[in-house]
């Protein structure tokens, strides 16, 4: 699977496994149809995974789930988390990526 999940984001994801004591969590990075674009990223926990749907691995001592499908779309991106003064969040590198709505919470690819 080529999704990386950064050192700072994987700490914030074992931070929130923590803060909601779910320890027995993977998480799940897919996306969804909506938005104004067409997609948007889908980030949540799940405790289960399809060995045949799904793919599975560990970064930074964060088990992350892709479902096979939703790779096409994800495949090659980086999450990352972002904190500023002005705002902090979850962010997606995704080189297939073709066209983004001007908030950034959707995308064409």
């Amino acid at each position: 699977m080529s999704i990386v999940l950064t050192e700072k984001a994987a700490k914030e994801v074992q931070r929130a496994m923590d803060e909601q004591d779910r320890d027995d969590v993977m998480l799940r990075i897919g996306v969804k149809g909506g938005g104004c674009s067409g997609f948007q990223y889908a980030l949540d926990f799940d405790d289960t995974v399809n060995e045949e749907a799904d793919m599975k691995i560990e970064q930074h001592g964060v088990t992350v789930v892709v479902d096979k499908k939703c790779l096409l779309y994800l495949e090659g991106t980086t999450l990352d988390y972002y904190e500023s003064i002005e705002h902090r969040g979850f962010t997606f590198d995704n080189p297939n990526v073709t066209k983004s709505c001007g908030c950034g919470s959707s995308f064409q690819a």
